[in-house]
């Protein structure tokens, strides 16, 4: 299960360099088989998760536009649905007492006070706001990018912005622990 949950985690992070690899020397319809390993990969997270269901049909959905038109751009919108995958995920729980950030701050610290309920739910918004923005980018590069343009974004530029939000929101985090935990 875990293996599974690796190799996901692994398939979502170089699928844009593979398919810029991929282009020009493998058909679109063969290059769709990464999108239904991506699928396959998340079958253990669709007992527990809508939103592991949802993205493995979009996965699947792209997948069979891909061998059906033999065409890149169902391909190069994989991270245009993992990004709406994640902003779904993490803005339902807005609408739960309990927000994604919260969930992941509980594992480590079951006992959050007031004060840091209200942060995760404030970084839960900030993720979500993220997504709206990568995700958009990602849709723009998929229809009027070139593969070039289109692979360092979403291989290499949205991780990095990704990275920079996680290391701004830990030094904030830091901060925050500091003026309300003494």
């Amino acid at each position: 299960m875990r293996l599974l949950a690796a190799l996901s985690v692994v398939l979502t992070l170089c699928y844009p360099l593979a398919i810029w690899y991929g282009q020009g020397r493998v058909e679109p319809r063969w290059l769709a088989l990464l999108l239904v390993l991506a699928a396959c990969a998340r079958l253990p997270a669709m007992k527990a998760s809508v939103s592991a269901r949802w993205s493995a049909a979009g996965a699947l959905l792209l997948a069979a536009l891909t061998v059906l038109g033999n065409g890149m751009l169902p391909l190069k919108l994989y991270p245009v649905l993992v990004n709406a995958g994640l902003l779904a995920a993490f803005g339902y729980t807005l609408s739960t007492p309990v927000s994604m950030v919260e969930r992941f701050a509980r594992m480590r610290e079951p006992d959050l006070p007031p004060a840091a309920v209200a942060y995760t739910r404030t970084v839960t918004k900030v993720w979500c706001g993220f997504f709206v923005v990568n995700g958009a980018v990602a849709l723009g590069t998929a229809l009027w990018a070139s593969q070039e343009v289109w692979s360092l974004y979403n291989g290499v530029i949205s991780y990095g912005l990704m990275g920079v939000l996680f290391a701004a929101e830990f030094l904030v985090r830091l901060r925050f622990k500091r003026l309300h935990h003494g």
